[in-house]
């Protein structure tokens, strides 16, 4: 039985994947961290993961990225690997998380879903075939109004994955409010919605002379990206140290 602490354990990701991993007979949570305690967890609750004193083999995070420089010492320290997956990171946030990896490992992804993870490879080879053939690139994603982060993190995920195939040739477009010029060959412009409770929407547009082809992803449940969570921790438990991605985990 592998044994994870669930870090943001009260929010929404937290109490989805409680409900999934009760169904899964090879995993269990042991512990929680949150900065409230409401009681309704099966397992001890701590106010900040410093204050953890339960033994695991891994750490599930979907909390806040303030969160996140105080896991990943606790992580390095307590040598726990960690499946982080709060997105928003600032760039020393990133740096850590690359120093953790040396300690320890740790999984990023900025979407937990096998269908992202997929589409992320197939983009690699459209951006290749479309991008030398004149087309432009967009990227629109929309998330529920409760999201505090935008772009999103897949939508940078989907961004960089076809900018790195294409030798990191393009820059990123967030807003062209403040500028009149046209659309420059070597942009990606990303545009991000925020309403109701969309779970997660991303579109990657590839918009060339009178034709079109888009790739597009619906997550229609938080489930999903549980479901992904929960299979990466089973992976990395025990793993040494190194930094992982949703692609080791799928293969």
């Amino acid at each position: 039985m592998i044994k994870v602490i669930m870090h943001g354990c009260n929010g929404k990701m937290g109490q989805t994947i409680l409900s999934l991993i009760a169904a899964d007979e090879e995993i269990e949570i042991v512990a929680g961290v949150d900065a409230r305690d409401e009681g309704k967890n099966p397992y001890p609750v701590f106010s900040a993961i410093g204050e953890c004193t339960v033994d695991a083999d891994a750490v599930i995070d979907f909390s806040v990225a303030s969160a996140v420089d105080d896991l990943l010492d606790y992580c390095a320290e307590k040598k726990v690997p960690c499946v982080l997956c709060t997105t928003g990171l600032s760039e020393a946030q990133l740096q850590k998380v690359q120093d953790a990896s040396k300690q320890v490992a740790v999984l990023k992804s900025a979407n937990m879903s096998l269908g992202i993870n997929m589409l992320l490879k197939l983009l690699k080879e459209a951006a290749g075939t479309l991008s030398p053939a004149g087309f432009d690139i967009e990227i629109v994603e929309k998330h529920h109004n409760q999201k505090l982060d935008a772009p999103s993190g897949t939508a940078l995920a989907l961004a960089d994955s076809v900018n790195e195939a294409m030798g990191d040739s393009f820059t990123y477009v967030y807003d062209r409010s403040q500028v009149r010029e046209k659309r420059n060959a070597k942009e990606i412009g990303i545009s991000a919605v925020r309403g109701g409770t969309i779970v997660g929407d991303h579109d990657v547009i590839f918009a060339g002379a009178d034709e079109v082809v888009t790739f597009s992803h619906r997550a229609y449940s938080k489930a999903v990206f549980g479901k992904g969570a929960i299979q990466a921790a089973k992976f990395l438990a025990g793993k040494p140290a190194g930094l992982y991605d949703m692609a080791d985990v799928i293969g």
